[in-house]
């Protein structure tokens, strides 16, 4: 096969996807976002945590530990804004690399029921749906950035929905890693405690979908 009829092949556009993604998730063994940010001067680092922090979720680092990072680096007043803007920025590098390199080629692939309520979810309530999708705890970041991608949400509504959904969890995060220096403090408290109610709902919602694969199973069996 030619190199252009390559280049216009279907799954083309895809492997480049997932071959981004992998590129990204191996650097992580090459750099360490906090170091990063020490290393520069004080002036540009919010600005630098924050492209840090979006190249970082982009490279599947935890979240939660970059929202500690943030937390650690410029306190809670500081890290909630930064470690917001820098969740809002990897989430819109990936509906970007998404939308442009895999949306014609994967949304084919929206075949199942569940997918398909979720495209439609996506394309007629875009800011709702992303919204109900980060407040959630144990929802994938990434499978959400790529899912808005691939159906037909605007940007703005996208982008909104995901400061805002993620607002709480990362403010927790943010202020644990602010108050680390203090665990017997209110804030600390306060933040372990949502910590907490967001790991309990994650492994409820993790117990309730395997109910209901296992039900889908017998009934299917």
């Amino acid at each position: 096969m030619k190199l252009s009829g390559l280049l216009r092949a279907p799954w083309t556009r895809p492997a480049l996807l997932v071959l981004i993604l992998a590129a990204a998730a191996a650097s992580v063994l090459f750099w360490d976002p906090r170091r990063v940010a020490d290393a520069v001067p004080e002036a540009w680092r919010a600005p630098a945590f924050v492209l840090l922090f979006a190249l970082g979720t982009l490279a599947f680092l935890p979240k939660p530990a970059l929202s500690v990072a943030a937390g650690v680096l410029f306190g809670a007043r500081w890290g909630v804004p930064v470690a917001v803007l820098g969740t809002t920025a990897g989430a819109a590098l990936a509906f970007g690399l998404g939308r442009g390199l895999g949306r014609d080629g994967l949304r084919p692939l929206l075949r199942g029921r569940a997918l398909l309520a979720l495209d439609r979810g996506l394309t007629e309530h875009g800011f709702r749906t992303v919204l109900l999708l980060r407040l959630v705890p144990g929802i994938p970041f990434q499978a959400v950035n790529l899912s808005a991608a691939f159906s037909g949400t605007g940007t703005l509504p996208y982008l909104t929905g995901t400061a805002l959904g993620v607002l709480p969890g990362t403010a927790a995060y943010v202020i644990a890693g602010a108050s680390a220096g203090s665990p017997t403090s209110p804030a600390f408290l306060a933040a372990g405690a949502v910590i907490l109610l967001l790991t309990a709902l994650s492994l409820l919602a993790a117990w309730r979908a395997r109910r209901r694969g296992t039900a889908r199973a017998e009934a299917a069996a």
